[in-house]
């Protein structure tokens, strides 16, 4: 086995073993928030070194491995962003040891800046100044 296909096969060997640990972490993790980030990062990494060890491997298909990667390093934080802020919106709780909210500290300073522009907005279309 030549050294370049002795490489490839150790960075997907890497890449399994993140791909592993992630859902490992997935199934460890106390509650959703905690769970989407360790299936995110390691998931991530893991694909991420997977593909590359098999564009090495065989470096006919190194310009699709790449293609895949991008796709992958931008797709997966959103996605997981996205699936965080709708739990956090449908009001999944977090766990007793969770220290800081601060998305709800954002929400709730939104929430007041938006009332308080939608009272000071009917107050001047009103001609009333208080």
């Amino acid at each position: 086995m030549s050294a370049i296909k002795m490489l490839g096969s150790i960075i997907s060997l890497i890449g399994s073993i993140f791909l592993f640990l992630g859902a490992l972490g997935v199934v460890r993790m106390p509650d959703t928030y905690n769970r989407i980030q360790a299936g995110t990062k390691a998931t991530t990494l893991g694909s991420i070194l997977t593909l590359l060890g098999i564009g090495i491997y065989n470096t006919q298909w190194l310009p699709q491995m790449i293609i895949l990667i991008v796709f992958i390093a931008l797709t997966n934080p959103l996605s997981s962003h996205a699936l965080a802020r709708a739990a956090h919106f449908k009001g999944i709780p977090l766990t007793r040891g969770t220290v800081i909210d601060r998305l709800a500290e954002v929400e709730k300073i939104g929430r007041n800046s938006d009332t308080q522009s939608v009272h000071e907005n009917n107050a001047k279309e009103s001609g009333n100044t208080n």
